[in-house]
């Protein structure tokens, strides 16, 4: 986790990383640096469970989702759990001067460590996270997610799919950026959602990612 950390802490700080030419001369590479990567790597989960007015809703690895997704029209309560205290920062200071009445804060931590009540919230959502973390971490975050859940409510979280074409390069290029990536099978994900009492209601594939729609 903490190489997570300062990885995404040197990216949110706008920071350069000195890769190997071999790296930098890899498409993918070049995708990064042109920005046009960015859109294969953005699962949209509001496409699955988009966000209701007054909704309750957790944003677990947001980043600085409020600033780039649409929470105003949405008109959802937004609240954030973020390992990156730059993006946390930057979160909180921008958050509130965009919608004070939306933006219910982000707390920095892990998300298997989740300081909220029990059922608080109607959604939660967990986009490019997972791929950092062994299924067994995954599976007590499950267990975080679940209690904090409404009866009812749902979770949207993105898994990496190691079959697409572009898997296997974007985990090296991860790699040389600091960060390791699992690359596990689909089925392995089902797996973990069953065994902690989900049910999987919808998927949605993309580029990199695939979507899972989770209810408990």
């Amino acid at each position: 986790m903490v190489a997570v950390t300062t990885r995404f802490n040197r990216e949110y700080r706008g920071e350069a990383f000195e890769l190997p030419e071999e790296v930098e001369a890899m498409p993918i590479f070049r995708e990064r640096a042109s920005g046009s990567l960015q859109a294969k790597l953005t699962s949209p989960f509001w496409e699955l469970a988009k966000p209701k007015k007054n909704q309750q809703c957790l944003d677990l690895g947001c980043g600085v989702s409020f600033l780039i997704y649409p929470w105003r029209e949405w008109e959802a309560l937004f609240y954030g759990q973020e390992i990156s205290n730059v993006a946390r920062d930057i979160l909180n200071a921008r958050g509130p001067q965009l919608n004070s009445k939306l933006f219910k804060g982000v707390a920095l931590g892990a998300a298997h460590q989740l300081d909220y009540e029990a059922k608080q919230f109607d959604l939660a959502i967990a986009t490019g996270v997972s791929c950092y973390y062994p299924l067994d971490y995954w599976a007590a975050v499950l267990t975080e997610v679940k209690r904090v859940l409404k009866p009812g409510g749902v979770f949207v979280f993105d898994a990496l799919d190691p079959e697409t074409p572009l898997a296997e390069n974007w985990a090296i290029l991860e790699m040389y950026l600091g960060t390791e990536v699992f690359l596990e099978p689909i089925a392995s994900w089902q797996k973990t959602v069953h065994a902690a009492g989900g049910k999987i209601v919808k998927t949605l594939p993309g580029e990199l990612f695939q979507l899972f729609k989770v209810q408990f």
